[in-house]
């Protein structure tokens, strides 16, 4: 998982800027029934894609696609990126051994055409692509993906997602080379999201053993780096980076895929992100056509859709969001004075706050109507691990004032705020990325709402980059409004949830679990990878989930419909909420 910042797109995956993991992890939030203000007939709120029908044309080689993302990238390295700023720049670069089939969202070959197991599924062997050749020209081999595992995610120097995932009971797999193209990898017991996982980059070992070897490895692949380093198996490779303007990508001139005519792709020649930190720029660079995508927000909405057809542009709707935004209160021990650890680490300060969320106004008055109340760690989006019987807490400030009242909060000297036993006025900074409008308006709405139970709040929104260092270096914050992208299956979140993760916002990479329910997520996390019957599987995270309702870890808020307004000219595009199904099919008709 990424930590979001403001809505981007990479064509062929869809990024949801906030806390992010550099695989383009789905991680899904749960939902009440929308509050509308539009009828939900599909001519008035957009067109959807139905991937049953879907028919490609023939496409024309050349163009430029013009697209946008909010912030400048970090870095350049996947293994490092915990924003979507970054993993946006380098998305379409590299490749995994396996992939996710958009339509139907299944494990796919990707560098592996294929697979088989035995011993109960703990031995895995893979058959590469013996067509595939790195951006610099250099063919790609089995010894790639080895030394990609081995020295790079599995080396105890680099923590990472990808680590994370694959890690159960403090064991990780061990991969070994059969042949030129064939690996092996042997698992300490059955992992049931093997093939998901297995979508992480792989890397080029004749570039980077010696950079690994030296040590250098965490300082290489900077946003200084020189583009024609940045070697992938990928459609495309990075030409240009200007920072605060744009990113120039061309086609990987070696890239191995073809469509069904026998011409080889991907058909667009040129991508061009320009780096528009404010939205309301991007939108005036769209409707000056200045970009091909963008992104809609419910107050953009109406005026977008009026003009789509002089605009000469397509809406299409892509349903509930895959993601929410979130409050989460830092309990990080060695950062906090002990009252504010002591009242962020209770349990029933969060469930009051929860209750002060007035989450279907947020809806009515952020989203233009158009989104969902969020509770719980999963959406109707995700059907299978979606639980309408998870713990809620709705708006309710009389609640919430009793909530504070029984944990010892009250005004005790007529101030109009509340102070702690020990005479702390109850107050805290509350941080977002100042890049994105809906989280600064939600910001607002709290603070004001929080002072009407006598709680002092700091608004302050930063630089999305400054926050995100904030989050996941300093951890000098108090508490935060932000996103998480996600996965497709739950063990995705795994970075997140387990009480060791770098992701666990509130009090990350612990050595042993501060809390019993923390261990008992800790618990169920490694017994969900280990079950391969599906529904107990899905029982198994549900119980997780369940918990992280109850115990309000983080605090969702509220989840819009997706949008995005599209240039007419771009074709052979089919969006969906899971991502773009075959991009680089898509090709350029003025």
């Amino acid at each position: 998982m990424d930590i979001k910042g403001i809505m981007s797109f990479n064509r062929g995956k869809r990024v949801l800027i906030g806390i992010l993991l550099p695989l383009s992890l789905f991680f899904c939030f749960s939902c009440e029934e929308p509050v509308e203000t539009f009828s939900s007939d599909n001519t008035i709120l957009g067109k959807t894609v139905n991937l049953e029908n879907v028919k490609f044309e023939k496409g024309i080689y050349g163009g430029t696609l013009y697209d946008s993302t909010s912030s400048d990238p970090k870095t350049f390295n996947p293994v490092f990126a915990h924003e979507t700023s970054s993993t946006v720049a380098v998305a379409g670069i590299f490749e995994g051994l396996t992939d996710v089939d958009i339509k139907t969202l299944k494990p796919a070959g990707r560098l592996a055409v294929s697979w088989e197991f035995k011993d109960n599924g703990t031995t895995w062997v893979f058959h590469l692509r013996k067509d595939v050749r790195w951006s610099d020209g250099k063919p790609f081999t089995a010894d790639d993906v080895v030394f990609t595992y081995n020295k790079i995610y599995f080396n105890p120097e680099y923590p990472n997602s990808v680590k994370d995932m694959f890690e159960i009971d403090g064991k990780l797999p061990k991969i070994k080379k059969l042949d030129t193209y064939t690996v092996e990898i042997k698992l300490p017991q059955p992992f049931a999201p093997l093939l998901y996982s297995l979508s992480a980059d792989i890397f080029p070992e004749h570039l980077l053993r010696e950079i690994v070897e030296s040590g250098k490895f965490k300082t290489f692949w900077t946003v200084a780096t020189s583009p024609e380093k940045l070697v992938g198996t990928g459609p495309y490779k990075l030409v240009k980076y200007v920072n605060g303007q744009y990113l120039v990508y061309e086609k990987n001139p070696f890239y191995y895929e073809s469509d069904g005519y026998g011409s080889k792709l991907p058909y667009v020649e040129k991508k061009v992100i320009y780096i528009v930190p404010q939205k309301d720029t991007a939108l005036l660079k769209f409707k000056n056509k200045e970009l091909d995508f963008y992104g809609l927000s419910g107050d953009d909405f109406p005026s977008l859709k009026k003009g789509e057809k002089n605009g000469n542009y397509t809406i299409y709707n892509l349903g509930p969001s895959l993601t929410a935004d979130f409050i989460c209160f830092n309990q990080k021990r060695e950062v906090l004075p002990e009252w504010k650890l002591k009242l962020f680490s209770n349990a029933t300060f969060r469930r009051a706050i929860s209750h002060a969320v007035d989450r279907k106004g947020i809806v009515l008055t952020v989203y233009n109507g158009l989104g969902f109340p969020v509770y719980y760690p999963v959406t109707k989006a995700n059907k299978l691990y979606y639980d309408p019987e998870a713990p809620k807490f709705p708006y309710d400030l009389e609640k919430a004032k009793e909530l504070l009242e029984s944990i010892g909060l009250k005004d005790r000297n007529g101030d109009g705020w509340l102070e702690t036993p020990d005479g702390h006025k109850v107050e805290f900074s509350l941080l977002t990325n100042s890049n994105n409008p809906n989280r600064v308006q939600i910001g607002s709405i709290l603070k004001f709402d929080l002072k009407r139970l006598g709680i002092d709040v700091h608004f302050q929104p930063l630089d999305f980059n400054n926050l995100v260092e904030k989050l996941l270096n300093t951890h000098d914050f108090d508490a935060v409004i932000i996103g998480l992208t996600g996965s497709i299956d739950p063990n995705g979140g795994k970075n997140v949830w387990k009480s060791s993760g770098q992701l666990h916002l509130w009090n990350p990479n612990q050595k042993r679990p501060a809390t019993q329910w923390e261990a008992e997520i800790d618990r169920l996390f490694d017994e969900g990878v280990k079950e391969l019957d599906f529904k107990k599987r899905v029982e198994i995270y549900k119980r997780a989930y369940r918990i992280i309702a109850k115990e309000q870890p983080v605090i969702y808020i509220a989840a819009p419909l997706v949008f995005e307004a599209v240039r007419n000219r771009v074709k052979n595009y089919f969006p969906t909420i899971w991502g773009t199904y075959k991009p680089t099919r898509i090709f350029i008709k003025e």
